[in-house]
């Protein structure tokens, strides 16, 4: 049996490079009118699946832009919404399309050189410009509405915009607001009516919710235009609401890890990982979907304080790797429907094949974006690697470091600062990128580095490199003297990404990891001599770091000698045509190690 299926949606966005929302401060409307009350008698139920993904990171296709081939793991896992697609279609053929909707937790247009491309190089902000393929495949699975991740900032707010007036379905983001007006920036929430076979409809709330760190990682692109306050104080306001506009149920859509931890210290009142917190003080929540985290979550019951009841979470793993499946059972009580049973779980996009209205869809902008990867911009003399970089000192993230001191010392000359001595950072932030000897592609050179991260200047002294070193350090655990070394268990990659371990180039330096956190740096020293506290240096640090991402000492508060609004991706590509060739033996050195009781690990 058929049922119509109709969306209303909350305060809608303005379009544009507009921010303020009118009219999301009023009060609340009226609940539109229910359909005839379920008849006496036998109790009446109703079941229906949301469906829901997180951090697609502008993935389409099984594919790796970077190898330029199908993508494969270890796991055997695969990507992209040609395969959520079929798995989509597959759960609405089960339980009828009528019953069932489909959310997304945020971060959709980065992270690929699909997206990239219609971001940059063929700009969807253009005049006449082209549709965003992720709108486009978005569009045509038939989502109902999409939180904004903190990603989706990256390309500035005009970007965002134009993504959000292409989708036919709305961006939620309730803590998201208007940095003059303190008024919704997006559409806090969108409300989906069901119809069931028992004469009243379901109403579900979905409010979406995103990261307070966007005030952080990209304050070029949002400072005095947007800010970001906690999920839990905007969760707390909207709920209410949506209850007093007749919501059956409530699911909200975070893009917010559920751990209860930040990455950014104590920089901001809010945590970044608040989605727990959300369900364990907010009542009224039925389920939420999480994201942002990047882990795989099947199902995750939270009770709420207030309330005693399970609020159900899940979040489905990256890049569209699992499909969230929340499987709500209502029963009509009282004159209402009440929620009786939540349960979640996920379904592997390994399983299914590529949808085939997707990828024909977009097969145009696939065949453009693998001709522009694939442009040669230079040679290398060697092959180089990143597979060992969480460990060792390797050529390939010399690579990263040296150009961006280069263009730190070309932008400085001739300033008061041309005469310090420029550091530079980097961390190994894909361990399977390669540089191959002969041709080099723009996706050999891209591959280093898969952020649009963007390049700063900033002025330390030598007792805070120091710190920051440490810091940095307690990426690895501790191993006694004597140890067996597993090269794959050296690091707490869990609790401190690769992305989050930065190595300084320019400087030598042992780090000891027999001993505990705190004491590890040892002879710190800067062109063979021990490096004085006191003197200044001039540290080439992306713009993630510069702003407070990973909760590094000192950087956010020190001087800041220059700025540039190029992503280091691109300055790397660029250094590599004009260069023509990239010869190691001009930039790669061992200048750290790791080390136990100075026995180097590694000989």
């Amino acid at each position: 049996m058929g049922f119509d299926r109709r969306t209303f949606m909350g305060a809608s966005a303005a379009t544009g490079a507009a921010v303020a929302l009118a009219g999301a401060s009023a009060a609340p409307a009226a609940a539109a009118p229910a359909a005839a009350a379920a008849p006496s008698g036998k109790q009446r139920t109703y079941s229906f699946t949301v469906m829901g993904t997180t951090d697609l990171h502008g993935n389409v296709f099984n594919w790796d832009y970077f190898t330029d081939k199908e993508f494969d793991d270890k796991a055997h896992n695969d990507i992209g919404l040609a395969k959520i697609s079929t798995l989509v279609n597959q759960v609405r053929a089960e339980k009828g399309r009528c019953n069932t909707l489909l959310i997304d937790a945020g971060d959709t247009i980065q992270g690929t050189q699909l997206a990239y491309y219609y971001a940059k190089v063929d700009p969807i902000t253009a005049r006449r410009g082209p549709v965003h393929p992720m709108a486009q495949a978005m569009n045509a699975i038939g989502y109902d509405a999409a939180a904004i991740g903190n990603h989706e900032f990256n390309y500035g707010i005009p970007v965002l915009r134009k993504f959000e007036e292409q989708c036919h379905f709305p961006l939620l983001g309730a803590n998201a607001l208007d940095a003059k007006t303190l008024k919704p920036a997006f559409a806090p929430y969108s409300m989906h009516r069901l119809r069931t076979p028992h004469g009243r409809d379901v109403k579900v709330a979905v409010l979406g919710l995103t990261n307070p760190g966007i005030a952080i990682w990209d304050k070029a692109n949002v400072q005095g235009k947007m800010t970001f306050p906690g999920l839990e104080e905007q969760a707390a306001k909207y709920v209410p609401r949506l209850r007093s506009m007749g919501a059956d149920v409530v699911i909200v859509s975070a893009h917010s890890g559920s751990s209860g931890t930040s990455s950014y210290g104590d920089q901001l009142p809010y945590i970044e990982n608040a989605a727990g917190l959300v369900a364990e003080q907010v009542p009224g929540i039925d389920a939420i979907l999480v994201g942002h985290a990047h882990t795989e979550i099947p199902e995750y019951r939270v009770k709420n304080k207030a309330t005693g009841k399970d609020v159900v979470l899940s979040e489905p793993l990256k890049w569209g790797q699992r499909l969230t499946l929340f499987d709500f059972e209502l029963a009509w009580e009282r004159g209402r429907w009440s929620v009786s049973k939540v349960s979640a779980k996920v379904l592997n996009s390994n399983t299914a094949a590529e949808d085939p209205k997707i990828t024909g869809l977009l097969a145009d902008e696939h065949r453009k974006v693998v001709a522009y990867v694939n442009q040669v911009i230079g040679t290398s003399k060697l092959a180089m690697s990143s597979a060992e970089g969480p460990v060792k000192d390797v050529p390939i993230i010399d690579l990263i470091s040296h150009v961006q001191a280069e263009t730190v010392k070309a932008a400085l000359a001739g300033t008061e600062w041309a005469a310090l001595p420029v550091l530079s950072q980097a961390s190994c932030f894909s361990r399977t990128a390669a540089i191959p000897a002969g041709q080099v592609t723009i996706k050999d050179a891209a591959g280093l580095y898969p952020f649009e991260n963007t390049l700063e200047a900033r002025l330390l002294t030598g007792a805070q490199l120091k710190d920051y070193l440490e810091y940095s350090a307690k990426y690895y655990v501790q191993t006694a003297p004597g140890d067996v070394v597993d090269p794959a268990k050296l690091t707490n990659a869990e609790s401190t990404p690769d992305y989050n371990y930065d190595a300084l180039y320019g400087l030598s330096y042992d780090i000891d990891i027999a001993q505990p956190k705190g004491s590890r740096i040892s002879n710190l020293s800067f062109q063979g001599k021990p490096v004085d506290p006191a003197a200044r240096f001039v540290l080439a640090v992306n713009n993630y770091r510069a702003s407070g991402g990973g909760n590094f000492p000192h950087v956010p508060q020190a001087k800041q000698l220059w700025s540039n609004s190029e992503e280091i991706r691109t300055t790397i590509i660029q250094w590599v045509k004009e260069k023509g060739t990239i010869d190691p033996a001009q930039f790669a050195s061992v200048d750290w190690k790791l080390t136990r009781a100075g026995v180097p690990v590694f000989s």
